[in-house]
């Protein structure tokens, strides 16, 4: 995605637009890499172009996913706001491309545009509500339950073809608020039960996808 095609800049009038881009780094990351670390002072905001980052912080030692940004996603709005530091570490779940935005040039065209405020404002606003609907799956679903949830969406986005949960098992541990054995339990039970299958290489196809979905609703 070239940075003028990010979404931000949708709606936005174009000198706000010239401004930003004006000032604005492309920043590439490997699989792994972090792009930020909790608690350190905020770079600016991150466009992502291409790649996914993962968005994880840690509890009692069991880290766990707070979300998931793709191409044309953001990351790092909190801190801009709040001018404080960044609640959450992002990682690089692939090899990914940024356009960072200095805080500096954020706040100066906030000023200057309206619009470029209520872009930001809409994506926490969006990103307060997929985190309250992740809070509400992680309380009323068994693990098992948002193991089958997390299958039939990889198996929705592969259209069809074998997929992988995450790069490893502890990712996918980690998106669903578990642990690596209760992952490894879950899949097991699922293969049992004759809903999934293995294709090799940690990729798995689903042989029942309504009763996976039923699994996946059960409360």
């Amino acid at each position: 995605m070239p940075p003028s095609a990010h979404p931000f800049f949708a709606g936005l009038a174009e000198p706000a637009c010239r401004a930003l881009l004006a000032h604005a780094v492309e920043r590439t990351y490997a699989a792994g890499e972090v792009l930020f670390l909790a608690g350190t002072p905020p770079r600016g905001l991150h466009l992502v172009l291409d790649g996914h980052v993962r968005v994880v912080r840690g509890a009692g030692g069991r880290p766990h996913v707070v979300h998931e940004e793709r191409a044309g996603g953001t990351l790092g709005e909190v801190p801009l706001f709040e001018g404080t530091t960044y609640p959450a570490t992002a990682v690089a779940a692939a090899p990914t491309r940024c356009l960072v935005i200095s805080r500096e040039a954020v706040r100066a065209a906030v000023g200057a545009s309206p619009d470029v405020a209520l872009a930001l404002l809409g994506r926490l606003a969006a990103r307060v509500r997929l985190l309250v609907e992740r809070m509400d799956a992680r309380t009323s679903r068994s693990t098992l339950g948002r193991l089958a949830a997390l299958a039939v969406a990889r198996h929705g986005a592969s259209g069809g073809a074998p997929f992988t949960l995450a790069r490893t098992q502890q990712d996918a541990a980690e998106e669903l608020g578990t642990v690596r054995e209760l992952v490894v339990r879950g899949l097991r039970d699922l293969r049992a039960r004759g809903v999934l299958g293995t294709a090799g290489r940690g990729r798995y196809v689903v042989l029942d996808e309504p009763r996976l979905r039923r699994i996946a609703a059960e409360r």
